[in-house]
């Protein structure tokens, strides 16, 4: 049986839905890299993370923190990754403004170089006369995404290379998030 994929995806149209900041540490300082939740890699822990609230709203079990897009969710969350995908994530504790309930920074700890380039719709790499000699090599623009699965070994949550922002699920991730209800959460299958 070949398995599906999703990329979970932040459902914007929410109504009345909170904006998450930027994490920080407890004093409110920003954190030194916020760019390494994107990096699809086991982190060491960053201590004890806050999330201010950019704009107050309807708390979502499912969301992104400011620029860097650090997912956050809430404890049902959580549980779902960390019982289907214990190798896949980390789960680091973050206190969010205003809510006494549980959150947790998800890091996705896996890569997996499975873009299916020809099946996308456009998926574009940069070049050595792109002027960006660190990015050469990884992606420019991908729309249309689509994965090879035959690429996918045991990770059931995961990154792709070279193009990182995607957090892709398997199905049975997806269909545990659906049952909770999980807010926020919008899956296109890839």
């Amino acid at each position: 049986m070949v398995r599906r994929y999703f990329d979970l995806k932040i459902d914007v149209y929410v109504k009345g839905r909170w904006y998450l900041s930027e994490p920080t540490d407890l004093s409110g300082r920003q954190i030194d890299d916020i760019w390494q939740f994107l990096d699809g890699r086991r982190i060491a822990d960053p201590g004890p993370l806050s999330i201010p609230l950019s704009r107050p709203g309807k708390a979502l079990d499912i969301d992104f923190a400011g620029a860097g897009q650090a997912p956050i969710v809430n404890a049902l969350v959580a549980r779902v990754f960390r019982d289907l995908a214990p190798n896949d994530v980390q789960l680091f504790p973050v206190k969010i403004e205003g809510q006494a309930e549980p959150f947790f920074l998800l890091n996705v700890t896996r890569t997996v170089r499975a873009i299916d380039d020809a099946a996308c719709e456009e998926a574009r790499r940069w070049a050595p006369e792109d002027d960006e000699p660190e990015k050469v090599g990884q992606y420019h623009v991908v729309s249309g995404l689509r994965i090879d699965k035959a690429k996918v070994e045991s990770e059931r949550v995961f990154r792709l290379w070279g193009w990182p922002l995607p957090i892709v699920v398997d199905e049975e991730i997806k269909e545990a998030l659906e049952r909770v209800g999980a807010s926020g959460a919008r899956f296109d299958e890839v």
